[in-house]
């Protein structure tokens, strides 16, 4: 089990990464980050294209009930993961890393941020 801290503290340990923060969903504000220059900004702007993100597949998709597991958003220079998770008391939250292109290993990078989340809402 571990806690927000920490959690911030493991995505940062993945090779490559760069920034970690960790957003309401909900609310579009920053609960804790690491690495980030403007955390206020920047979760506003990943709140909000993650809702892009929800809204443009299910108008896309027939599926119905659907569970985004991550969004990936690929720059020339970095690798940018969304993994929400839905904590029991916290409701809806983000875990968003941005990784080093050069540096990082994107498969490694998707299982760690998925070992990290599961441990994040056990706690």
């Amino acid at each position: 089990m571990i806690g927000i801290e920490d959690c911030l503290s493991e995505a940062m340990s993945i090779p490559g990464a760069l920034g970690a923060i960790l957003v309401d969903h909900t609310s579009g504000m920053a609960v804790a980050g690491k690495g980030i220059p403007d955390p206020g900004r920047a979760a506003a702007g990943l709140s909000e294209a993650y809702r892009a993100t929800l809204d443009g597949i299910a108008l896309a998709s027939q599926e119905t009930g659907f569970r985004i597991e991550d969004v990936i958003v690929t720059t020339g220079t970095a690798y940018h993961l969304v993994r929400p998770m839905e904590m029991m008391f916290d409701g809806p939250l983000l875990l968003c890393v941005r990784l080093d292109v050069e540096r990082s290993n994107l498969a490694l990078a998707r299982r760690r941020l998925r070992t990290i989340t599961d441990e994040l809402v056990a706690s």
